[in-house]
């Protein structure tokens, strides 16, 4: 059997206001890949697990943990405050113990009058000799001050098999921290999710100025600041709003536009790549921005929208040794996500991402990809299976999820209506790496940049905030449904059974390259 990365966890905790804080993030890293019901197989177990926290500390420890944010501020000594968990299957006693590293991240900004900012001590333990399928009880901080939290527990992933799944998948993306935000969690968290999948585009930090001043449209109420400023904050506020969810339910991430938040020296991710930890070394990536990880019988592959994608990048070279050793004996479903979408009608971001479909796409096609999430388009917009824009049995489908309640508000017009397909020229985004849009050659919108009518590919769009959740119920039927925030969280919004039909499509060999 082969061994592939399992979802992690990222877990949150805040004791309450007026005593030390302690935000507490989990994540499950590595889960060796033995089916569940083969009772010939050893019982194998996940043997990793990825715990990140941040120790906020208040009042008299001020000194020991919290951000600073200002023109002449300097960074904490992350070696101040030890990095302990204790966790085991039993409340009382705990009897594992893991230390970890610290680290503190910086956003600089070299201009007058802009805020710099430090953030927080940022703590990173890994969990071991953890079992599949299996409850565990943790709490983490520094043994040595008041600053334990309290005790949380969190589920792992079921062991990789054909007959083994979460029993439900969330799928989000474009959160944002708003009311309609709110809506979301509170939906999502009430159809008990097993685990949580966030497409990008989280906190939105980067729609404030350094000191806290924020703007649906950054660029149009601030044309004149030097460099795209960002509040960061924000990142902090998020993870608290964040807290009841991500204290218990599985959790990963995927970069998105708002987390690039570029800063002094050209730096950029700081916050995204500091605060959260990803299993791409145990998938053989490079890089954090792509990797991939096994959830039961479901292979995931994570994508950077933001990072090269050409067939010379390594990430391309990467997602095509991953691919080729995809057990689907033991993974029968292969999911990737990445956030700008590839496949949408909406006239937001039409297109933006065709250089890294144009690269892409084949390789996807190849391996036999069944279900494709992105973000990044604020509306719901669900695919028939559809390779290089035409219907095709075997092709993935394509779900674009960006509805999670962010600020920027909802997108609405669809290039297919009159006077809304937008000027290619406008369409390219400065950090997608070029152009590749244009008039499509064949088909029924040959000659044309848009079509007239919705496209064909486009089985279902609606604008409204929501989330969509995935069960899959064997080898070959898995049920999607989307729900919308202004519905009772069991009212379905869209839903159908995906179907893979392996017979039908077969894929490349295990091993091919």
């Amino acid at each position: 059997m082969e061994e592939k990365s399992s979802a992690r966890i990222l877990l949150q905790i805040q004791k309450l206001p007026l005593s030390p804080l302690t935000d507490v993030y989990i994540q499950q890293s590595k889960l060796v890949s033995h089916g569940c019901f083969f009772s010939s197989a050893p019982s194998t177990a996940v043997d990793l697990l990825q715990l990140v926290f941040v120790l906020v500390a208040h009042l008299q420890l001020v000194e020991l943990g919290e951000f600073q944010i200002g023109d002449n501020i300097k960074p904490l000594d992350p070696k101040t405050v030890a990095s302990i968990v204790r966790y085991g299957k039993l409340r009382f006693p705990m009897i594992h113990k893991a230390t970890g590293y610290s680290l503190v991240y910086s956003q600089m900004y070299p201009f007058e009058g802009l805020q710099n900012y430090t953030s927080g001590i940022i703590h990173h333990v890994r969990l071991t000799g953890l079992e599949p399928n299996t409850l565990y009880y943790y709490r983490c901080g520094d043994p040595s001050l008041p600053s334990m939290s309290d005790i949380y527990s969190f589920k792992t992933m079921p062991a990789s098999g054909p007959r083994c799944y979460p029993s439900r998948i969330a799928v989000v993306g474009d959160l944002g921290l708003t009311y309609n935000s709110s809506s979301t969690i509170n939906h999502l968290m009430r159809n008990k999710p097993d685990l949580v999948l966030l497409v990008g585009d989280l906190s939105y930090a980067n729609l404030y100025l350094t000191n806290g001043t924020s703007s649906d449209c950054y660029s149009c109420s601030f044309p004149d600041t030097p460099v795209h400023e960002t509040y960061q904050p924000r990142w902090d506020y998020w993870g608290r709003f964040m807290q009841p969810l991500v204290s218990k339910v599985p959790i990963m991430m995927v970069q998105g536009n708002h987390e690039i938040e570029l800063q002094a020296e050209n730096r950029t991710f700081a916050s995204f790549s500091s605060r959260y930890a990803f299993p791409y070394k145990e998938s053989g990536s490079s890089s954090p921005f792509y990797y991939s990880f096994n959830a039961g019988g479901i292979h995931f592959v994570v994508l950077g929208g933001y990072a090269a994608y050409s067939i010379t990048a390594d990430q391309y070279k990467w997602l095509q040794k991953d691919l080729s050793r995809v057990n689907r004996e033991v993974t029968p479903w292969l999911v990737a996500t990445w956030h700008p979408p590839w496949y949408s009608s909406y006239t937001a971001h039409y297109r933006e991402a065709e250089c890294m479909k144009v690269a892409m796409e084949d390789l996807l096609y190849r391996y036999g990809v069944d279900i494709v999430f992105n973000g990044h388009v604020h509306a719901y917009e669900r695919s028939n299976r559809v390779y290089n824009y035409t219907l095709d049995p075997c092709g993935p489908v394509y779900i674009t999820i960006g509805d999670g309640g962010n600020r920027e508000k909802m997108a609405i017009t669809h290039a297919d209506e009159t006077g809304k397909c937008p000027e290619p020229s406008t369409t390219p985004d400065e950090f997608m790496g070029g152009f590749c849009a244009y008039n499509f050659t064949t088909g029924p919108a040959a000659g044309k940049f848009c079509w007239d009518q919705q496209p064909e590919y486009s089985a279902y769009r609606e604008s409204s905030f929501g989330h969509g959740n995935l069960e899959v119920k064997n080898e070959t039927h898995a049920l999607w449904t989307w729900h919308r925030n202004q519905d009772m969280y069991t009212k379905v919004g869209d839903q159908i059974y995906i179907v893979r039909q392996p017979k039908r499509c077969p894929v490349e060999p295990k091993g091919f390259s």
